[in-house]
């Protein structure tokens, strides 16, 4: 059984950080590339972030370039989003997610529904305020 379990969310200042884990299982987790969205309250889902499946490769949304760092380590089977310099608008639901296709890694998405992944995990909470 797939499983994606996300922790280290939640309350920081702005311009604090903060790192996301999650931690993967049920699959061979170096064959996938693997994805952050988020979700703020009321919001549509928000792409984010995408690494390859042995971390060569990444893309990030302009929203979050130069602040939020992607990288996994696959000896553990974990996912990391770095985020520093966080801002009040980056609060929200982080997800992350799996590719259903072996050893590819998708474009950044402008829209993104569920069905673009074929597992996620719950979320873990991220609360930016003073």
């Amino acid at each position: 059984e797939v499983q994606l379990v996300e922790s280290g969310g939640g309350l920081v200042q702005p311009g604090g950080s903060l790192r996301l884990s999650c931690v993967a299982s049920g699959f061979t987790f170096d064959d996938y590339a693997m994805y952050w969205v988020r979700q703020a309250p009321g919001k549509e889902l928000e792409w984010i972030s995408g690494i390859s499946w042995n971390g060569g490769n990444s893309y990030y949304a302009e929203s979050i370039q130069g602040r939020f760092t992607i990288f996994r380590n696959n000896a553990k089977n974990t996912l990391y989003l770095q985020m520093n310099s966080l801002k009040s608008e980056d609060a929200a639901v982080y997800y992350c997610a799996k590719d259903p296709r072996r050893r590819r890694l998708k474009r950044p998405l402008t829209t993104i529904t569920k069905n673009e992944y074929d597992y996620w995990g719950q979320g873990t909470q991220v609360t930016v305020s003073s």
